[in-house]
């Protein structure tokens, strides 16, 4: 005579050998568990995309500042520096693109051989206004 627990073990192991598919109720669970990864790795891929796009612009607008901050510290006479402003130039200071490049000279120590450099350059980038600034003190000829 056999166990009752070893009957009920034999009857469900016949059972799942019976068993030749997949139910209705588990093939959408299964549907509805991959499309939910599904949508947070696509939701995902579009963030790293938009924040790498950001960071493009954040490059190549500190690349159009340290090209006029190291043009103007590489001038001969720092009394001939005068403040400017460029509206609407591209990543390589060509009119037509979404910068504007601000420099700003001041003479806050007095003297004649020495000047204070203030380069900012603007964007606005979703809605928000960005900006990257460099500021340096130069007394000519690279220094």
């Amino acid at each position: 005579m056999e166990h009752p627990i070893i009957k009920k073990i034999r009857a469900i192991s016949t059972l799942l050998r019976n068993q030749r598919g997949l139910s209705l109720i588990e093939v959408a669970i299964a549907m509805g568990v991959f499309s939910i990864g599904s949508l947070t790795v696509s939701q995902l891929l579009i963030l790293s995309l938009q924040n790498n796009n950001i960071g493009n612009q954040i490059t190549q607008a500190t690349m159009l500042a340290e090209t006029q901050m190291e043009a103007l510290k590489n001038t001969g006479d720092v009394t001939t520096l005068a403040n400017s402003v460029e509206s609407s130039i591209d990543q390589y200071g060509q009119p037509g693109g979404v910068y504007t490049r601000t420099t700003t000279i001041t003479n806050p120590l007095g003297g004649t051989y020495s000047r204070q450099i203030v380069v900012t350059v603007r964007w606005i980038s979703k809605g928000r206004l960005r900006r990257v600034l460099l500021s340096s003190f130069t007394h000519g000829n690279g220094i």
